[in-house]
């Protein structure tokens, strides 16, 4: 059987759990300086640079946050990122090469670009993430700010041409919970072509869900959690009311039709 090879950086991201309580200490310009250039060095398709991330400082905004995503400790991170998928910047710099922004012809705001933006976004988000848990700090990335998008646009003063992906809490850890457990690669990783016998893909699933299960009753001893398949079934029809991009994006200025 295979071995998993080791150095800093593989045992970086094995270790990788996520944080949710921070010490009440700030990070030194340096740090900030070194993550946020760390995130300027992911891939970007074509080189559009089709993100930006927005540091939130001001602790009315951070509440903002906490609020939308139901989470309490947002408000408590010592460093805070909303990331962003932002065509706005090359719109403006387009339209001041003289490119009419507001026809057909303009392709930034379509569904191919806003999927690589989302992309480009969420690679520099991970770069930040990865290289902060180098540097011994700890993060949480944070869906759940999208709870109200219309108002999280709205306090973050997001112009046209610009959608919120996701968010990244960052800090000092003040807790130090069990790495997940992770699906067995004989799930996910398919030689050639994605196999035609579902069966066979699932043979690992009650194991799984036995380790997964484990996990939870010590992570949450007063609050029993669902195994993962029963987690993935809950979630297949779960009410997604208010979580939809197409209308908010649509707002934003975006044409997913095309």
């Amino acid at each position: 059987m295979a071995e998993i090879m080791h150095n800093e950086t593989v045992d970086t991201l094995l270790n990788r759990r996520s944080i949710r309580k921070f010490k009440p200490e700030p990070l030194d310009d340096d740090v900030i300086a070194t993550l946020e250039t760390v995130a300027q060095h992911a891939a970007s398709s074509q080189f559009l640079n089709d993100w930006s991330a927005i540091r939130v400082s001001d602790p009315a905004i951070k509440s903002k946050l906490a609020e939308f995503g139901h989470q309490p400790y947002i408000a408590d991170a010592p460093l805070l990122y909303v990331f962003v998928l932002d065509e706005h910047r090359n719109a403006s710099i387009a339209a001041a090469k003289g490119v009419n922004t507001h026809t057909d012809a303009f392709t930034l705001t379509g569904s191919y670009r806003f999927t690589q933006a989302q992309n480009d976004a969420a690679f520099a988000l991970h770069a930040m993430e990865t290289a902060a848990y180098s540097l011994g700090l700890g993060c949480v990335i944070l869906g759940s700010i999208l709870n109200d998008v219309d108002r999280l646009i709205e306090v973050l003063h997001l112009p046209e041409y610009t959608y919120p992906l996701l968010g990244l809490a960052i800090g000092k850890p003040d807790q130090e919970p069990a790495i997940k457990p992770r699906m067995p690669r004989s799930m996910q990783f398919f030689e050639n072509a994605y196999p035609a016998d579902d069966a066979a893909v699932l043979e690992p699933l009650a194991e799984f869900d036995e380790e997964v299960h484990q996990y939870y009753d010590l992570r949450n001893t007063d609050r029993p959690v669902d195994a993962f398949s029963d987690q993935i079934a809950k979630n297949a029809v779960a009410d997604m009311t208010g979580r939809t991009v197409g209308e908010p994006a649509a707002r934003q200025g975006f044409r997913l039709d095309r």
